[in-house]
């Protein structure tokens, strides 16, 4: 499983927040990570990450969310990227794309991260759960989904 923080660069921005698993925070959060994006001199990234942060928020709720326990938005940046990472406490829970056919629901949303983000994955939480992160290049390196 990939590392959750891969990128050895420095990190130059920072921002981390805790949701409660409620439909509410899926909308909060994507607003969020768009203004900072936009805040930290990305605006051509900003549509995207909240549709990223949407999903993987989305996610979360519907799979990885427990009673009383957070979920964890970080986005961050370093020379070489702009991350975003979603956490919950279902670590045995991991997301998988699957084909969704034109009848289907539900079953996009990991297909709209992988075509909109450079890389994305998911990694074992710092204590009880998963963290599922997608980024996007913004230097000469990045890293690579393995």
């Amino acid at each position: 499983m990939p590392d959750a923080h891969p990128s050895p660069d420095p990190v130059l921005h920072e921002d981390q927040l805790d949701y409660t698993p409620v439909p509410r925070s899926i909308a909060l959060a994507r607003h969020r990570t768009a203004r900072l994006a936009i805040t930290w001199a990305y605006p051509h990234l900003a549509g995207d990450v909240a549709l990223v942060t949407s999903e993987l928020m989305t996610n979360a709720l519907l799979h990885g969310s427990l009673r009383d326990r957070l979920i964890r938005v970080r986005i961050c940046t370093t020379a070489a990227m702009l991350r975003v990472e979603v956490s919950d406490p279902r670590g045995e829970r991991l997301p998988c794309p699957r084909d969704a056919t034109g009848e289907d629901q539900f079953g996009r949303g990991l297909l709209l991260v992988e075509a909109l983000a450079d890389d994305w994955g998911v990694g074992p939480r710092v204590g009880v759960g998963k963290t599922v992160w997608a980024q996007w290049g913004l230097g000469l390196s990045l890293c690579t989904r393995e």
